[in-house]
């Protein structure tokens, strides 16, 4: 992966993750560079204060754009101030009032280039145990009872951001996608204080009662995907829901408390972690995440399931990848991007066709 900060690997994989989405509307390549010119290494501040500024000219323009009847050049804009401003909340703490107002002016950004679009998707609230999971329908237009995948992020995304790459992706294929914020994830965690849970099949579940009682789907032809530590979320789903016709685990997560295990209690997201459990420090969050393993429950899966992981992944080592594939007794595939090749970071992020085969097969599954 390339290291524009060669002295800061987490301050070069975002900027890398957001030139990724850049190729899907979430960005543009020098408004990027000239916001990572303005940011010092390892300072927090300046990140927030460079992604910030970069997303109030921008919105600006897309404001600007929307009073002159511009529309499809506003929308344009509208996407690129939405991903600016989640990059500028990413390290802001869980106890910084401008975390959730930075996030708030994104969501409002991104929602505005939605009612923009030629088929706006469809804002959904799916109740779950007394509060609501919010997220988005992008269907396949014209399409009747067609197949649709629901999808998680992990710690750190949001609903909106899996917007840049998995709607187009999916939707070319023929495939109407469901992308949710599930608990601690979000608007979930941010606005409603829904914390996550080890057993994320319980709202998985849900979301599949509520995709074939409210959308126009097949409910034979549903597959749940998930992106990061949202590996293990859909290796749960699935192990537990067998109504997935297919899952698809994009960077694999086989136990999380080891992901964690070595990582310093000064970790950028240690505090984000600890808020995202509900926990006050690294130890009791250490605690909770012994519960966060799919060792003993892999076997469980029944339907086909494809793993894509890279092989220089440094958050998340490709032993886990291997650990998950050993244990599945399903029919499986196991895709590891090598570690001399572009494309075997993190999620792929620094080359995201890496990650098309899955799509491909996703979409072999749901035919």
């Amino acid at each position: 992966m390339w290291h524009y900060f060669p002295e800061h690997y987490m301050f070069s994989y975002q900027l890398v993750r957001i030139l990724a989405q850049a190729h899907f509307g979430g960005g543009e390549f020098n408004e990027c560079l000239e916001a990572a010119s303005r940011i010092t290494p390892g300072d927090f501040e300046s990140f927030y204060q460079s992604w910030n500024q970069t997303g109030d000219t921008v919105l600006a323009e897309a404001e600007a754009a929307m009073q002159e009847h511009r529309s499809i050049t506003a929308h344009a804009t509208y996407l690129r101030a939405a991903n600016y401003f989640r990059m500028a909340e990413f390290f802001l703490q869980p106890d910084d009032r401008r975390k959730n107002e930075t996030y708030g002016k994104g969501v409002a950004a991104f929602r505005k280039a939605m009612e923009l679009t030629e088929h706006p998707p469809r804002r959904v609230e799916i109740p779950f145990e007394g509060q609501i999971m919010s997220g988005y329908f992008f269907e396949v237009p014209g399409q009747k009872k067609g197949p649709l995948v629901i999808m998680f992020g992990g710690l750190d995304s949001t609903a909106e951001e899996l917007f840049f790459g998995p709607y187009e992706m999916l939707n070319d294929r023929g495939i109407s996608l469901l992308i949710l914020d599930g608990p601690g994830q979000g608007e979930s965690l941010r606005l409603r204080d829904m914390l996550t849970r080890y057993d994320y099949n319980v709202p998985a579940t849900a979301a599949f009662d509520w995709a074939i009682a409210n959308l126009d789907v097949d409910p034979a032809r549903i597959g749940i995907m998930a992106v990061s530590m949202g590996g293990y979320m859909a290796a749960r789903s699935a192990a537990f829901e067998h109504r997935f016709r297919a899952c698809g685990i994009w960077s694999a997560v086989y136990s999380y408390y080891d992901v964690w295990a070595n990582r310093p209690d000064s970790h950028p997201l240690s505090r984000v972690l600890c808020h995202i459990v509900g926990v006050k420090d690294m130890a009791e969050a250490r605690g909770k995440l012994e519960h966060f393993k799919m060792a003993g429950i892999a076997g469980q899966i029944q339907c086909p399931t494809y793993i894509s992981h890279g092989g220089d992944d440094r958050q998340v080592p490709v032993s886990q990848a291997q650990a998950m594939f050993d244990e599945l007794t399903c029919e499986k595939y196991l895709h590891i991007v090598p570690k001399e090749s572009t494309g075997s970071a993190h999620c792929h992020v620094d080359n995201m066709t890496k990650v098309l085969p899955l799509f491909d097969w996703m979409q072999e599954q749901l035919s």
